[in-house]
């Protein structure tokens, strides 16, 4: 019977870390499902979504994940993920919010605890931290993809985020 996991794992940057880690999961009979993967300063940052059958891939798995940190570098981390479907009860609203302004401490804290409390659920969230040509100053942008619940109306959700915005000098903008 086919099992889902997830897998994480991180490497300093250099070429290969996707076949490496790719293969391990071939070759122990898994199919790759969805992933995500960025660059953050050097390393290399990877998650993973797949299938595979439990019995044969499981005996293996801990294993190659020692090899791969012994061998490449690389630190990988797996999980089983149960398949229970969503809830789709609720209707929501996908909406994506966009963030700028000076960095500081506390903005992804304090924007994602705002939506927490709202019942607000990030489904994807990209930040950067940037340096101002102009001025020098380090400027952090984030875009959150977000399902808002129909309970939430969009404009309580602009209230309380422009709260939150002029609380922490930013600009926050939901499209």
């Amino acid at each position: 019977m086919d099992k889902k996991y997830i897998m994480t794992a991180f490497s300093k940057d250099r070429p290969g870390i996707v076949a490496d880690l790719t293969e391990v999961i071939y070759e122990n009979g898994g199919n790759l499902e969805d992933s995500a993967m960025t660059s953050m300063l050097d390393e290399f940052v990877i998650i993973l979504l797949f299938t595979a059958k439990e019995e044969i891939f499981a005996k293996q798995l801990s294993s190659d994940c020692r090899r791969l940190e012994k061998e490449k570098g690389i630190t990988a981390f797996v999980r089983t993920v149960e398949t229970a479907a969503r809830k789709t009860e609720e209707k929501i609203n996908k909406k994506t919010i966009n963030v700028e302004g000076v960095d500081q401490a506390g903005i992804v804290y304090k924007i994602s605890r705002f939506l927490a409390d709202s019942d607000i659920n990030i489904d994807n969230l990209t930040s950067q931290r940037i340096i101002s040509p102009e001025s020098g100053t380090a400027i952090y942008t984030m875009e959150m993809k977000v399902q808002v619940p129909e309970k939430v109306s969009i404009a309580q959700l602009e209230e309380g985020l422009s709260g939150v915005g002029e609380a922490l000098n930013l600009n926050i903008f939901i499209e």
